[in-house]
């Protein structure tokens, strides 16, 4: 039962962000997510918070057998993509958005072996950004790559179904201080091409989302709405 007590809910939500609420529970959550925006914004606030203290944790480089045995257990045969120990190491050691849950370690390496998410030894200085749903490491919904020239491409990975009176927005984040800014609308299911120019500097850590704003976009030119999918920029491959 969801409390109504507002610290006892904030908890809450900041376990179900962190993963650590059973499966009924979770539904509790989503379905209050969906109805309450005031929860919505508390768990978007919970999943930065936690990303922040993501990015501060020290980096660790994983052992030799523990890439084989994660795509053993993802079922993922050999014909993969190989990817080169460097490249891997470079992004391990910017993966701070994915830290916090074993789950989030397995989409990680999932997106990096999905043809054309990750190629070894090409472009320098390039980004990838995994959006997933607030609290749902398991469950990535687009992909963003920033190639060398600073061109960003978004690219669905799954068919959401959004209301008629509603659209998809998309945002970053570099400063706080300064705020969200808005990247655009968006189709449900198409890609989305921008250039340097639209898109700015890009560096990791940056922050992403995709929101439900109003017909046409947000009113005030700062989300509004849900938050739909969410990640941070981690380098994908550099000089």
């Amino acid at each position: 039962m969801i409390p109504q007590q507002p610290a006892e809910r904030r908890t809450l939500i900041g376990e179900y962000v962190l993963g650590l609420l059973d499966e009924a529970e979770s539904a509790e959550v989503r379905q209050l997510l969906e109805d309450d925006e005031d929860a919505a914004r508390m768990a978007l606030e919970w999943e930065r918070h936690f990303l922040e203290l993501s990015d501060q944790l020290p980096a660790h480089t994983p052992s030799a057998v523990l890439w084989p045995r994660i795509q053993r257990n993802l079922g993922l045969g050999p014909a993969a993509a190989v990817v080169q120990e460097q490249t891997w190491q470079t992004w391990w050691n910017n993966l701070g958005a994915w830290r916090l849950t074993s789950a989030a370690l397995a989409i990680a390496l999932v997106v990096a072996l999905l043809p054309g998410v990750w190629r070894p030894g090409i472009e320098p200085n390039s980004y990838t950004v995994v959006l997933q749903a607030p609290g749902e490491a398991a469950k990535p919904g687009w992909v963003v790559h920033v190639d060398s020239q600073g061109a960003l491409r978004l690219e669905p990975l799954l068919q959401d179904q959004i209301p008629a009176d509603r659209s998809v927005q998309f945002w970053t984040l570099v400063d706080p201080a300064i705020g969200p800014r808005s990247l655009g609308l968006v189709e449900p299911g198409r890609d989305l091409a921008l250039t340097p120019e639209q898109i700015g500097a890009v560096q990791a850590g940056q922050l992403f989302e995709l929101t439900l704003e109003p017909v046409g976009g947000s009113p005030i030119n700062r989300p509004t709405g849900k938050v739909l999918y969410i990640g941070r920029a981690v380098l994908a491959s550099a000089n």
